[in-house]
C-alpha cells in the first residue's frame, strides 16, 4: 500500500458526498490545491471534479473521493481534511503538519514544503522489523 498524501475524516468525506450529489450526475468529487493569496499567503483551495486529471493523487474515504493537484503535494503531505459547522460558520478544515502560520481570520496559511526525509524516518520506525 502507498503512501497518501492526505488523509479525511468521516464529517469530510460526508460533506464531499453531498456536494457531488447536489452537483448533477457529471460530478465525482471534489479536487484540493493551494493557491497564492490571502494576509499569510496562501490559500486552500476546493473546487468540483467532473472530469479527473489523471496526474493528481486520488484520495478515498468512505465512499468520497478527493483529488489533489501536482503542485500542492508537497504542501499537503501528511494533512488532515476535516469539515465543522458552527454557529458562526462551516467549512472544510486542514490540519497540516506543513503549515507555519494562519491569519487571524483563518482563511490564509503560511506552508512549507514537506520535510520527505523526515517522512520517510518516520515511516521506517513505524514499520515492523523483520
Amino acid at each position: 500500500m502507498g503512501f497518501a498524501v492526505m488523509s479525511m475524516t468521516d464529517a469530510a468525506a460526508d460533506r464531499v458526498k453531498a456536494i457531488v450529489g447536489n452537483s448533477g450526475p457529471d460530478a465525482k468529487g471534489v479536487r484540493v490545491g493551494i493557491k497564492k493569496g490571502g494576509c499569510a499567503g496562501m490559500e486552500y483551495t476546493i473546487d468540483l471534479v467532473t472530469e479527473p486529471n489523471p496526474k493528481d493523487d486520488l484520495i478515498e474515504h468512505a465512499g468520497a473521493r478527493v483529488w489533489v493537484e501536482p503542485s500542492a503535494v508537497l504542501y499537503l503531505l501528511g494533512t488532515q481534511m476535516d469539515f465543522e459547522s458552527t454557529k458562526m460558520r462551516s467549512g472544510f478544515t486542514f490540519v497540516n503538519p506543513n503549515q507555519t502560520s494562519a491569519c487571524g481570520c483563518g482563511e490564509s496559511v503560511e506552508l512549507k514544503p514537506a520535510d520527505l526525509a523526515a517522512l520517510a524516518r518516520e515511516r521506517a520506525e513505524q514499520s515492523p522489523a523483520g
